[in-house]
């Protein structure tokens, strides 16, 4: 049976240009974009995630370049995303092909989602040739994609997948997901997941001269999330795909470790909920048509009880209505054009007194050309952005709007051979989050945007030998600018205020590498490895001491590498991340830096087939030879430990 392309077509219009795909050849067309697309794209599909012995998503994106990663520690520790040096705030996410949002503060927890329900995660950095994609998706100096499982379409059989983990520090996790296709045209799924973990991991604490064995107390986490979608093939031309989620997280903050105490009683009780649909429908006159449809509901409540004169509570509630509609052309074989018209909605509220339910109407607008050929690709975009903001209480920040110009090509060398050169430059800004607007004594109605601009050139090769053996590398140089970057400085002894006099710049190297050789059908070796040198240096005041110093938490070297081995017995993987010093702030200040590390893991796996469906079992040790270290300041990494599963699926 020929079915719509689902889980890639996120991130391609090859759907609107092929009609219908069998699934093996959007593979095959995701797999040689990768190669030949003009600004550099990483993916991890679903089999990539199992043989390399990635245990979570905070785990997959330490194996893409150019991302830093942000980790609070444990299970329930907080995870946010940077790429290239430009903050959380640069780096979109999005899920099943609809932009992530968070208003107050910009950054996106990416530790709620499953791993087990991802199909693919991909992170785009700058514009690719990918056209047919909301304004808000190319609004982003980098988008992180992740896309999940979708319910099967060939056949009217159940298929179930059930999953238990259970690991080190009171971790335990079932999962469970139940897909169907009800008739030749519609298909369910639903899935759920819960997790249990007290964190209470041990940890050596450095003070002076003085060391000693502590663990980590007030971390326990009791979350979970759960998800239903459908995808319904309207016709032979039109599909709806739609998807509900929910999730709720109420866990304990276990705060900074200083000198002799890590007291803290502070707990975070986090929901958000979200509907999304998105509707596709192309016809015979090359042309397409794409509407995205959204509502976000998300709340924060935080209680803190080590007050002297009593708890403090601070709660937000933020909502958001989006909306997007996409039209693609393509006149020709070779050329292919877009339009894309997004509205966005937000609005946040609090229970501060200092609140001044603040609310924003967002619209922005894409025009993009596209130019491709047997071995050329031009692609030129052009975003048009309007920031309108209010408050219900007070008066609204600046109101903002912004033209951005980017453009990128990629050219292969030889005709017989995936060698590719590209080149690529995107001018994008950001607008201040709500928290940087109107938090009381700290924000600033008054903020400019900030605007970025990122050029990178790099070089793509893919060699395939034999039957199912290849080769892939790639190297990307990039020089990045951040200007009217805003930075938080004292207005007095005690109230800080966000303004714009930030500047950055910023330049490093990235290289990725993955060999994969099959010996026979049973056995089979594949090494992967990746590194980024990066320099973002402060260029704020040339007459300051610390002008030139690299930003904060940025590393200088980081990079990741993994070897898997597949045989009829048990599949094998050795991997490991690490990443050079940090400093805490720009000042580079002592006290401030926080050491380099390298981490290593173990996976075994091993899958039974059974009369009825398989049986997958696996066993993860973390953190190997139990390095002590810290990725965020004072919030230390666990050590050793273990992880057992067990999968089933039919």
């Amino acid at each position: 049976m020929t079915v719509p392309a689902s889980a890639q077509t996120q991130r391609t219009d090859s759907v609107a240009e092929d009609r219908t795909l069998h699934s093996i050849t959007v593979t095959d067309k995701a797999r040689s974009k990768r190669i030949s697309t003009t600004a550099p794209l990483h993916v991890l599909d679903s089999k990539d995630i199992l043989r390399l012995g990635v245990t979570d998503i905070a785990d997959a994106l330490h194996r893409l370049p150019g991302i830093t990663l942000r980790d609070y520690g444990g299970a329930g520790g907080m995870k946010t995303v940077a790429v290239r040096g430009f903050g959380a705030q640069h780096a979109g996410v999005s899920y099943d092909g609809i932009a992530m949002s968070d208003c107050q503060t910009g950054e996106i927890d990416v530790s709620r989602y499953s791993l087990e329900n991802a199909e693919n995660i991909s992170l785009s950095i700058g514009d690719n040739e990918d056209i047919f994609i909301p304004a808000r998706n190319a609004s982003y100096a980098a988008m992180l994609s992740i896309t999940t499982m979708a319910p099967p379409t060939d056949n009217r059989k159940a298929h179930v997948t059930a999953q238990v983990k259970v690991g080190s520090f009171g971790y335990v996790s079932p999962f469970i997901r139940f897909s169907q296709s009800l008739t030749d045209k519609f298909a369910l799924t639903v899935s759920g997941e819960y997790t249990y973990a007290e964190n209470d991991y041990p940890f050596t604490l450095h003070n002076v001269s003085l060391t000693t064995k502590e663990k980590r107390t007030n971390s326990m986490m009791n979350s979970a999330n759960g998800e239903a979608g459908f995808i319904w093939n309207i016709g032979q031309n039109s599909r709806m795909d739609g998807k509900i989620y929910y999730y709720d997280n109420d866990r304990q903050l276990p705060g900074q470790v200083r000198l002799y105490t890590d007291i803290s009683e502070e707990r975070l009780h986090d929901r958000n909920a979200f509907a999304q649909m998105q509707y596709r429908t192309w016809n015979s006159r090359n042309l397409a048509f794409k509407l995205n449809a959204k509502f976000n509901w998300s709340s924060s409540e935080y209680t803190n009880g080590i007050y002297k004169d009593g708890i403090n509570n601070a709660n937000y509630w933020q909502r958001e209505a989006y909306a997007s509609a996409c039209l693609l052309y393509t006149p020709a074989k070779a050329w292919a054009l877009s339009y894309s018209a997004d509205y966005i909605f937000n609005n946040l509220n609090s229970s501060l007194k200092t609140d001044t339910r603040p609310y924003r109407h967002t619209v922005l607008q894409a025009a993009t050309a596209r130019y491709r050929n047997s071995r050329l690709t031009v692609m030129a975009r052009l975003l048009y952005s309007l920031y309108f903001n209010a408050a219900k209480d007070g008066d609204g920040a600046k109101d903002a709007r912004r033209l951005s110009p980017s453009v990128s090509a990629s050219y292969k060398l030889l005709r017989d051979e995936d060698l590719y050169i590209r080149i690529s430059y995107k001018n994008i800004f950001r607008a201040p989050t709500f928290n940087e607007s109107y938090f009381y004594h700290y924000g600033s109605k008054n903020l400019l945007p900030e605007s970025t601009g990122q050029v990178n050139i790099g070089m793509t090769w893919r060699h395939g030998y034999g039957k199912e053996s290849y080769l892939n590398l790639s190297v990307d140089g990039y020089m990045n600018r951040v200007k009217d970057k805003i930075v938080a400085v004292p207005y007095n002894m005690f109230v800080w205020t966000n303004i714009n006099v930030g500047k950055v710049e910023g330049h490093g190297i990235e290289t990725e590498a993955t060999l994969s050789h099959r010996f026979n059908q049973r056995f089979a070796l594949t090494a992967t490895a990746n590194y980024s040198w990066q320099c973002s240096e402060n260029k704020t005041n040339k007459e300051s001491p610390y002008y030139g110093y690299q930003i904060a938490y940025t590393p200088e070297h980081q990079g990741s590498a993994a070897i898997s081995f597949e045989n009829p017995w048990v599949n094998l993987s050795v991997h490991g991340h690490g990443m050079s010093h940090r400093y805490t702030n720009n000042q580079h200040y002592d006290g401030t830096r926080i050491d380099g590390y390298m981490e290593m893991g173990l996976t075994a796996y091993r899958t039974f087939k059974l009369t009825f469906g398989e049986l997958e079992a696996r066993a993860d040790v973390k953190n190997l030879l139990d390095k002590q270290y810290e990725i965020v300041s004072h919030y230390p990494m666990p050590g050793r430990s273990y992880q057992i599963s067990i999968k089933y699926k039919f």
